[in-house]
């Protein structure tokens, strides 16, 4: 059984790893959230449950008193299902909604493994941690963990999708034709402050520069109308979408991405290959995207700037400093291939079994 909140970072890892499960001969069921619905079509579990939770991060101790309830009202929920149907091994993935499950598995004396896909230790991840039997981590280092956490802590990457490894068979785009070709992402729901930031960038560039871009850019939707306008009035060759259901191979076919730095996000630049200038997002308690963003940077494969510093006319002058200087781009995507794990769903896969054999034969 696999816990996993319903977005596409924690969806995805999981994904990947109920596909590595299934090539080992494991039937695969989920818990995870209404979100979900958008994701979760795909994905391969034989069952989806949905239990209650909520975050208790809202203000007010109402707030956190009826998040407390929910969460309770969903560990009740998952211990019904999971004591009837007494899986191997439970393995969450962060966010709230695995809470229950993992919980609930721990207290059956199911084997537990949650898997940290950032480089600092999320807060549902951080309160499951002493309870469970192992913890991967997707970064060589893990910020936020004391040192009992760290001694069960396993180094296994962040596990990517099927596509992404496809997409990484991709040669890093040739420059032949002098254009230079942009992705714009800001996660699974889009970002303004791409929309923002990004055209109005591209209009401050010089003419010459402006008609050598080719850009593909994931906007809002109630943002896409004014880009993809902005593009046509700036002659810019741009493709704008709200979803790009195809996303890995968009990142195989950028010169240059541009984007957030959730896990996985930055797993998949580094399986790829591909250089970016990331843009974390401000104001998180865990700051977790500026801690992926550095790790991203330190191994030479990118830029990282804070929102606050990303203007057009910052944007513009690292756009110009690209087109200038392509080797310095290749160079940058040939260090983020070697910072990628490609196997990281194996290597999860291989570790979730191995704790489940062990708690299998260890004294209760």
């Amino acid at each position: 059984m696999l816990a996993a909140g319903g977005t596409g970072g924690h969806l995805f890892p999981a994904q990947a790893l109920a596909q590595a499960l299934a090539r080992r001969g494991c039937a695969v069921e989920l818990f995870t959230d209404e979100r979900a619905r958008k994701y979760g079509g795909a994905f391969p579990a034989r069952k989806i449950h949905i239990v209650a939770s909520a975050s208790p991060r809202g203000a007010g101790v109402m707030a956190k008193a009826v998040a407390a309830l929910a969460l309770a009202r969903g560990t009740l929920q998952a211990r019904g299902i999971v004591g009837r149907a007494r899986p191997l091994a439970m393995v969450g993935f962060g966010g709230y909604p695995s809470v229950p499950p993992v919980l609930a598995a721990t207290q059956l004396g199911v084997a537990a493994v949650i898997h940290e896909g950032n480089a600092v230790i999320g807060k549902a991840n951080l309160f499951l941690s002493p309870r469970v039997d192992a913890i991967a981590k997707g970064f060589a280092s893990l910020g936020g963990i004391g040192a009992a956490v760290a001694a069960k802590t396993h180094l296994t990457g962040d596990p990517v999708r099927p596509m992404v490894v496809e997409a990484a068979a991709i040669p890093y785009p040739g420059f032949s034709d002098g254009r230079l070709r942009l992705l714009v992402t800001g996660g699974s729901q889009g970002a303004r402050v791409m929309s923002d930031i990004v055209p109005a960038a591209v209009e401050a560039l010089p003419e010459e520069e402006r008609k050598a871009l080719v850009v593909v850019q994931q906007a809002r939707g109630e943002d896409e109308a004014r880009v993809r306008e902005a593009y046509a009035r700036l002659g810019v060759e741009a493709e704008v979408e709200s979803f790009f259901s195809d996303l890995p191979a968009r990142i195989a076919g950028a010169h240059l991405v541009i984007g957030r730095a959730g896990a996985s996000t930055v797993s998949e630049l580094c399986v790829i290959g591909r250089p970016a200038i990331l843009v974390p997002l401000p104001h998180a308690l865990d700051q977790d995207q500026s801690a992926n963003a550095r790790q991203f940077e330190a191994c030479g494969a990118g830029l990282v700037v804070a929102q606050s510093a990303f203007s057009p006319q910052w944007l513009a002058n690292a756009l110009s400093e690209a087109k200038r200087d392509p080797s310095a781009l290749a160079a940058r995507a040939r260090a983020a291939k070697v910072a990628g794990v490609p196997d990281a769903a194996d290597r999860l896969a291989e570790l979730v079994l191995a704790t489940a054999a062990q708690k299998e034969t260890s004294p209760r």
